[in-house]
């Protein structure tokens, strides 16, 4: 229930402002408009006001709004209040403002998302060493060895942790050729990601080189806090040995209570801390709250709020183009595309987390879904605008026979997506996923 609750909201709220950016526009520009709807089919609510008919209708995956004279098949009366009676600059401004008001609509969701504070993993912004290598990986398996200084994937130069993840996710079963920095010399390798998690992410089994942050107290043990450590302290090396967030606690627990001596990094400095861990119940532990990496903590007012959901939304689009261009190219599987019911296990995912996390996810299905209408596939605004756009270089208007011709070949693409993407999602569920015995 929580799924289909929070997906309701976020398809919702998107189609509401998608819907809403054209019905203005239109009615600024003096267009008749006969129809605002909130999804597709049966109308369930509706109430008149004016000329326009507002109503919620039974199938919630999208809307419309109906203008008089809209298309060469509807029955025109030559009135100026007609859509096809509007010049071509005011009829891109009514198609346009749809997928402009859903960009507008990402920014400033995340802005409120980034005004409540966030954590970014410092590794992230990091160049890609790699810290740790899984035993039989496929990079194990390619010799990628600790230390590593990744330079490339499949050509693409990589110059930070989240680069690497996104190129590698992208590429799930096809083979990809690594360039790697290892001491003085540069070196390639032939490796195969590994499709993970039910949405088909390629994996390579390699990580960065971390170490756990202290990101809080327990109050079962004040062992911690008693000997200097600090909240923020980076616990790099116990008795000497590295450790990760996993191997500090079994450090702890094997202690048994003997002395431990930490090596803390804070504020760049390192200094070494000597502690105790205490008995609670059947464990030991020293009382502290545990990040499996080191983050930095974003705190900006407003304005800084919306640079930085600017320069997100910005990186946001890149990847949707890489990805788009892509499936072009036949790089990205079609089995990462994710369609409604796969929207709503995120939403729901996203909801049981919290609402500011709901809202993170809603900026970022909002640009999609402005980036996306852009596209020049008839049948979407992209469509409508590309043929405004021939029409305007050929100085003529296309015959009604070549864009219905237009709009077939649009829903052909369509409809071949959309039963792509409900292909993927039905295969997300596991006992219909058992039912497909050809898989």
């Amino acid at each position: 229930m929580t799924s289909i609750l929070a997906f309701l909201f976020v398809l919702g709220v998107l189609v509401f402002v998608h819907e809403l950016g054209h019905f203005v526009v239109a009615r600024h520009h003096g267009v008749r408009c006969l129809t605002f709807s909130l999804g597709f089919g049966p109308k369930i609510l509706q109430t008149k006001r004016g000329d326009t008919v507002y109503c919620v209708s039974a199938i919630p995956l999208g809307g419309y709004v109906k203008m008089a004279g809209e298309t060469v098949e509807d029955v025109r009366e030559g009135r100026e209040d007609e859509f096809l009676s509007k010049t071509k600059w005011q009829r891109f401004q009514i198609l346009i403002a749809g997928p402009a008001m859903n960009v507008v609509l990402a920014v400033l969701v995340m802005t409120v998302v980034l005004l409540q504070g966030a954590q970014v993993p410092l590794y992230e912004e990091g160049p890609p060493v790699i810290g740790s290598v899984v035993d039989d990986s496929p990079a194990a398996a390619a010799g990628i060895l600790p230390g590593d200084r990744v330079l490339s994937v499949a050509g693409r130069p990589v110059d930070t942790w989240e680069d690497l993840m996104f190129v590698i996710s992208a590429r799930a079963d096809r083979e990809v050729e690594m360039a790697l920095r290892r001491g003085g010399g540069v070196r390639t390798v032939q490796v195969t990601p590994v499709g993970m998690t039910e949405y088909n992410l390629g994996d390579v089994g390699v990580g960065p080189d971390v170490s756990p942050q202290v990101t809080g107290w327990s109050s079962q043990t004040t062992a911690a806090r008693d000997a200097g450590v600090e909240i923020g302290d980076a616990i790099v090396a116990v008795d000497g040995r590295r450790v990760t967030r996993q191997s500090l606690i079994e450090a702890i627990n094997a202690s048994a209570g003997a002395p431990l001596a930490l090596q803390v990094r804070r504020d760049g400095a390192t200094r070494e801390i000597t502690l105790a861990p205490e008995q609670v119940g059947d464990a030991w532990m020293i009382g502290v709250s545990l990040s499996p990496f080191e983050v930095r903590i974003v705190e900006p007012g407003l304005f800084g709020a919306f640079t930085l959901s600017l320069e997100q939304n910005y990186e946001w689009s890149q990847l949707i183009f890489r990805t788009l261009w892509g499936l072009v190219t036949r790089e990205t599987p079609a089995s990462q595309l994710v369609g409604p019911v796969g929207i709503a296990q995120l939403s729901g995912d996203a909801a049981q987390v919290g609402w500011v996390t709901l809202l993170g996810l809603m900026a970022m299905i909002s640009l999609n879904l402005g980036i996306l209408n852009l596209l020049p596939i008839p049948i979407l605004d992209g469509g409508h605008i590309f043929v405004l756009a021939m029409e305007a270089v050929a100085r003529r208007d296309f015959s009604v026979r070549l864009k219905e011709r237009m709009l077939l070949a649009g829903f052909v693409v369509l409809m071949t997506l959309m039963v792509t993407v409900i292909y993927n999602d039905l295969t997300r569920v596991a006992w219909i996923e058992r039912l497909m015995i050809w898989r």
